[in-house]
């Protein structure tokens, strides 16, 4: 993914009530309900389907460092669905998303103004409209470019156009990307 949609996902990660489980056979237990079968599993990590067996049964318990991590992310991706969606439908309609970054931003104005890209750091509330737009971009497999824009957008009406009072006709453009962070 990108820096924007990894930021998104790690949003909604802080709204899960439990921790994933901790073991590789806890994990691969849980994975084992949810995709309803060894052999999903087994293809879903790009390994064989007894080596999913043997997790299963503690036979193995140390996964190698890349299986451990695509382990853990297959399991966290699956976590807690109905907590995970709540988060998101709660943005969306009453509390919005905070965003935190730090990056240039560069406009495009009317002739006379100024239009030079700086580096910015801003912390904002972005209405639920915004969160909604970002969230239902996401889901939908929107490329990282296109989360960037929507962010921008969002950036650009909450803190540079103040929610239509100035700057009206004032596009921006969200480039060098240093930080970023959400939280629902």
């Amino acid at each position: 993914m990108g820096i924007v949609g990894d930021g998104l996902e790690r949003a909604v990660q802080q709204a899960f009530t439990r921790p994933i489980p901790k073991s590789a056979g806890a994990q691969m237990r849980y994975l084992v309900r949810q995709l309803r079968g060894t052999r999903a599993v087994a293809d879903a990590l790009g390994v064989s389907q007894r080596t999913v067996e043997r997790y299963v049964k503690d036979q193995l318990r140390r996964p190698r460092a890349d299986l451990a991590r695509r382990l853990e992310a297959a399991v966290r991706e699956r976590w807690q669905p109905r907590v995970r969606e709540r988060a998101r439908r709660q943005a969306a309609t009453s509390t919005g998303i905070m965003i935190d970054t730090r990056a240039r931003f560069g406009f495009t104005a009317a002739p006379g103004t100024t239009d030079d890209a700086r580096i910015r750091h801003l912390t904002l509330a972005l209405p639920p409209q915004h969160a909604a737009r970002l969230s239902d971009a996401h889901d939908a497999g929107a490329s990282e470019q296109q989360l960037r824009d929507l962010a921008a957008e969002g950036l650009g009406e909450v803190y540079f156009r103040d929610n239509g009072r100035r700057a009206h006709g004032l596009e921006v453009e969200l480039t060098d990307l240093e930080h970023l962070e959400f939280e629902l």
